[in-house]
Parts: C-alpha cells; structure tokens; sequence
C-alpha cells in the first residue's frame, strides 16, 4: 500500500467519525486530497503547508467578523496526518462548470467586496494573502527548453514588482471553485491563501480571463458592477478599473498560463486552445512591455 493510500484510508476514518455517510474520494488539484462523508469534507493541505499560518487563518474564519462570507470549520484544529496538515469543515455544493450561465458572479462579487471590508483588527493577526507569491512559485515548476515555457518565463520577468497598496483582508487565490452554496445562500472557501494584501489580487483571475478573451464582457462588467455597488474598493469605486487591476491581472495571467503549459508538459501532449490563448495573452505582455526585452530569462 503507497503512502497516498495511507493518508486517504486515514482521511476516509476521519470524515466517517464527523460525518454521516460512506467516505469518498472527491477530485481536486493534484497537491490536495478532500474526502467527503455526507455533510463533512475533510482537506488534506498540500505538501510543505506550514502549521502556524494554518492555525491562525482557521481561527480567523471561526470570527464573527467573517461569518457568512467565509466557511466556518466544524472544528479549528489543524491535525497531522502522515506528512500533511488536516482540517475538518462542513459540505457544501460546488459552483456547476457545466453550467456557466448559473455561474454566481454577482454573489461572488459581493462577498469579495464584504471580505474586502473587514477591518483587519478585528481578525487574529494574519499572514500575507497569497496571490502575488504564487505566481513565480508556479513559474518555477515550468521544465527548460519549451518554447512556450520561455514566452512565460519573459512575462514574468517584464512584470514590475507590486507597488504597496491597500493591505486588508484577501482571499489570496480566488476563483468560483472556491465556492460553495450552503442552506441556499453562497459562501467562499479555502483558507490555504487567506491573508493581509491587495484585495485587487482577488479580481485578478477573471480580469485576466476577460482580458486574455476568455470570459464575456457582459460577464465581467456584471461582476465588476456588482462589486463596486457592493462597496468593494480594490478597483475604485468607479471609473476605469484598470489602473488598479492591470498589473494582478497580468501576472495571474503569467500564473495560470504557467499552470496550463505545466500540466501539457506532464501528459506529454501539445497545448489545447485556451492554454495556447493564454500562451499569446503572455507573449502580448513580453510586447507592451518592450523596455523589458532585454531582462535574460534562463
């Protein structure tokens, strides 16, 4: 038995001791295992997640100051399975893929700009939101000699460090899979990026699809809209969002085309459509950001 079959026959007995049903296996990324047992999920955090910043982003979202905005774990403790951090929280139901057009954009832009708001003291002292530190970490995973794994490695290194912002509460790595509808209201989840930064990383992934051509204007226009009338600040209140959103935008971009050319890479397959898209949203980066040509990528 492979130690990834220890630590799921582990998860299964932990979700059957919190939960009501039979144990299973639901799919996720490749760093995470999720193991649902009727109204319990348990999470098994990547590989090399740090306990300490864990521990305090699971006893922010236990806070009254974030209750309905971000998922409450049935129990605040980080458990130790094998190598990996564990933690324990209720089931929800996950946004339909298969369904764009029931997709919760205005729901999800309302809870953002409601994240957005709460004011940083009354949370436990938090880490960094992750969103800008992922994008070089997913670069690096990229292997030498791709042709398109150099354009990524170019955008990323044309980009301009962050200019200090805003700091305040972010969810660090948003998208709709980090929802989920519980009792019939919408609610965010994951707490693995949760943190102090720049809530304009949290629009960063659909301002980059809508700019790379992958989203709908009329879908990011209804996402924008419903945030700033939500209160939300991360692109002004009004005007033109880019200013803000420009840079974020840009180096999700970076990160998510680094992620597709990865996974092409690893099934030894040549890029499918949208990963290519993202691969000339990259190269489109390199050009309008001409004075870093020169900048050696190797």
């Amino acid at each position: 038995m492979s130690d990834s079959d220890d630590l799921i026959g582990e998860l299964r007995r932990l979700a059957v001791r919190y939960g009501s049903a039979p144990a299973e296996v639901l799919p996720t990324r490749p760093d995470v295992i999720i193991v649902r047992a009727g109204s319990v999920v348990v999470k098994a955090h990547s590989p090399g997640a740090e306990r300490a910043p864990l521990v305090r982003r699971m006893h922010a979202v236990a806070e009254p100051a974030l209750r309905e905005i971000m998922l409450e774990p049935l129990t605040e403790e980080v458990t130790v399975v094998g190598d990996r951090l564990v933690t324990v929280w209720p089931a929800g139901t996950p946004v339909d893929h298969h369904d764009p057009d029931a997709a919760p954009w205005e729901a999800a832009a309302r809870l953002l700009a409601r994240l957005h708001a709460v004011p940083a003291r009354t949370l436990p002292p938090l880490p960094p939101a992750g969103g800008p530190a992922r994008v070089a970490a997913m670069v690096s995973r990229l292997e030498h000699g791709s042709a398109a794994g150099l354009v990524v490695r170019r955008a990323l290194a044309c980009l301009p460090p962050a200019p200090p912002g805003p700091a305040t509460p972010a969810h660090g790595d948003w998208h709709l899979g980090q929802m989920v509808r519980i009792r019939g209201e919408w609610i965010l989840i994951d707490v693995d990026d949760l943190g102090i930064g720049d809530p304009a990383w949290d629009l960063a992934r659909p301002a980059a699809w809508f700019a790379a051509g992958l989203l709908e204007p009329e879908v990011w226009y209804r996402f924008l809209t419903a945030y700033r009338m939500a209160g939300g600040h991360a692109a002004g209140a009004d005007g033109d969002p880019w200013e803000r959103l420009d840079l974020p935008a840009q180096a999700v971009t970076v990160q998510l085309t680094a992620a597709a050319v990865a996974k092409a890479e690893r099934e030894g397959r040549p890029l499918d459509e949208v990963e290519q898209i993202l691969v000339d949203t990259c190269q489109r980066i390199v050009r309008f950001r001409s004075a870093c040509h020169s900048v050696p990528t190797q």
